[in-house]
């Protein structure tokens, strides 16, 4: 790889790597290749498809993407447009495979389970048992039984560690929505995990 090369992968912003690639639609591979890894692990968490369906999500996603790269609101991050790009078509490859899919289910691995039982804890007792490393593992069944907005919100806020503002453009809904929604996800979490204690 060439000093420009290297220069334009590491030290060339989102929104410069975007001008770049309307002007030489080489310069995309840059934009694909920072966010591959990222997006690939999104699907993954949001779906419980396999790898290579998941690639081939990940394949429509960068095909829209470079399509509507012109239309590129820079009052934007670059990284909300792209991850709003995959919400849409992860919501869109659940519709066109609903005699697959019951839900589009979760897909985490144990780093996941382990950051996001940290997050969901807190010292009640009777949570503090369910959300315990010790079971951790079940953390996937309850987000699973939870509706998709909250199963959402708490993915990309726990695990793709993005802001409010960033989920609300990424959701497009206002910032106070998706902090109710948050709070309503974590309260229903709790529910569900609690019942599943006493079950």
């Amino acid at each position: 790889m060439s000093g420009l090369s290297q220069n334009l992968d590491q030290n060339t912003s989102d929104e410069e790597l975007v001008n770049l690639s309307l002007r030489d639609k080489e310069k995309f591979y840059y934009l694909m290749k920072r966010y591959e890894p990222k997006i690939l692990r999104y699907i993954r968490r949001m779906t419980n498809v396999s790898r290579e369906e998941a690639e081939d999500i990940l394949q429509d996603i960068f095909i829209k993407l470079y399509r509507n790269l012109l239309a590129f609101d820079h009052n934007l991050k670059f990284s909300s447009w792209i991850y709003r790009i995959a919400h849409n078509e992860i919501i869109n490859h659940y519709h066109k495979n609903k005699a697959r899919f019951k839900t589009l289910g979760v897909n985490l691995n144990n780093d996941d389970v382990f950051y996001l039982n940290e997050k969901m804890s807190d010292h009640d007792d009777v949570e503090a048992r369910f959300i315990s490393r010790e079971n951790a593992r079940n953390i996937g069944k309850v987000l699973e039984k939870l509706p998709q907005k909250y199963r959402e919100v708490l993915v990309l806020r726990y695990l793709e560690e993005k802001k409010y503002d960033e989920i609300s453009d990424i959701l497009r809904k206002p910032p106070g929505t998706v902090a109710t929604l948050l709070n309503r996800a974590k309260s229903k979490f709790k529910k569900i995990a609690v019942q599943k204690i006493f079950r």
